[in-house]
């Protein structure tokens, strides 16, 4: 049931001094949570907790929630983003339970006498409201999930290297059992035994088109944030499961996979073989451009693709991209890179030696003047935001370019 217009005002004046203290909420929120149910820390990313990006994404997502509680169709699209996520973490209803118990109990810990009955209940009503709407979001997920709903076990089959911190891995269902499709662009969550006793989580894409004997993630090293001072260079909150997997799991290690999900993806049967394709990925972004790009040649081998991708210094999946250049006349490339190698030569293995700058494509290669072009873009989230924020200022509508975002500003409970 809605609230009440009386209800709405009590929760929408309690913001303003939730928005101030929301870090404070959500710290106190999780540690009450996982003291009285350690058994949470399963679920949750250990470096986020530690960095902060944890408790921020909470506070994002209620308070987002509470201010929009009239108009719950904007939020539409990060709810299916949070449903995907949660399903491939094997979020249930009784986490919501929980997840409730500590959050208003937080919240009345920082309003004081702020919190009276009449706004607790109002509250507790909010909240609800938005755990019902991702309930039954994600009990239709599960459904289409068929048999495999929770955790399946994989034995890595081999590991190879696509540049110096990027490394894939192919993934074997230890049951033997054909693996089902998925749609390019789409994740897989990895779970792994973590240092601290707990299990740990994180989404990768898949890079590699679907086929029904393996899966393949590519794994980007997670060095953390680097601090350097005038004796030497240490990095601080580095990836817990990237760095586990690059070093101490070698093929013939096992690992749990979740259900393959997720809202960015290229939908491939929606009959748009003709409708030109431009990917534009940055770093490890590249990883769901390979599925994406090696499924549509596969497919749709007629269709017009450009690639546009910057890196530092390595290209992942270089001679991939180069084969499939060459072999295929409808797809273009384009190659940014900030430190080239004497090894590099122009027009072979890069485009340009600079930031990745859209301006400087050829216009040919965006296909700007077809209006059907569709754009996905994958990489750094400022990185994103200035593509798009490029190709809306040459006319090109929102609703055809697409995001993969990484990040933990609205979410719960998170993996990256």
């Amino acid at each position: 049931m809605a609230l009440t217009y009386k209800e709405s005002r009590l929760v929408k004046d309690t913001i303003p001094a939730l928005r101030e203290h929301g870090e404070r909420i959500t710290t106190i929120f999780y540690k009450n949570m996982l003291r009285d149910n350690p058994e949470l820390n399963n679920y949750f990313n250990s470096v986020n907790q530690k960095n902060g990006r944890q408790p921020r994404a909470l506070t994002s997502v209620i308070l987002n929630f509470a201010s929009n509680i009239t108009n719950i169709a904007e939020l539409i699209p990060k709810f299916e983003r949070m449903c995907n996520k949660h399903c491939s973490l094997g979020i249930q209803p009784e986490h919501y339970e929980i997840v409730g118990k500590y959050l208003i109990r937080a919240f009345g810990e920082v309003l004081g006498p702020a919190m009276t009955p009449a706004v607790r209940a109002a509250w507790e009503k909010a909240y609800w409201l938005l755990a019902k709407m991702l309930m039954g979001r994600e009990a239709q997920l599960y459904r289409e999930f068929d048999d495999w709903k929770s955790w399946r076990k994989f034995k890595i089959d081999r590991v190879v290297p696509e540049s110096e911190d990027i490394y894939s891995f192919y993934l074997v269902p230890q049951d033997g059992k054909k693996l089902p499709e998925f749609l390019p662009g789409q994740y897989v969550s990895v779970r792994i035994q973590g240092p601290e006793g707990y299990l740990q989580s994180r989404q990768y894409s898949l890079s590699e088109a679907w086929r029904e004997d393996y899966y393949r993630i590519s794994v980007k090293r997670d060095e953390g944030s680097q601090f350097s001072n005038s004796v030497s260079r240490s990095y601080l909150h580095p990836g817990v499961v990237s760095n586990i997997l690059i070093d101490r799991m070698p093929a013939g290690s096992v690992v749990e996979l979740s259900h393959p999900c997720g809202e960015f993806f290229l939908d491939i049967n929606n009959g748009s073989s003709t409708m030109p394709l431009v990917l534009i990925s940055a770093g490890v972004g590249v990883t769901p451009m390979v599925c994406i790009a090696n499924t549509v040649t596969k497919q749709q081998p007629g269709r017009p693709i450009s690639w546009i991708h910057g890196s530092r210094s390595s290209v992942p999946f270089q001679d991939h991209i180069a084969q499939m250049r060459r072999s295929n006349a409808n797809f273009r490339i384009n190659i940014f890179k900030t430190q080239l190698a004497d090894r590099d030569i122009v027009g072979v293995t890069y485009n340009y030696d600079f930031r990745m700058d859209l301006a400087k494509v050829d216009p040919e290669d965006l296909f700007l003047q077809n209006s059907s072009t569709e754009y996905y873009i994958c990489g750094p989230e400022q990185f994103m935001l200035e593509m798009s924020d490029y190709l809306k200022a040459q006319g090109v509508p929102a609703a055809r370019v697409k995001f993969e975002l990484f990040s933990t500003g609205d979410l719960a409970f998170q993996h990256q």
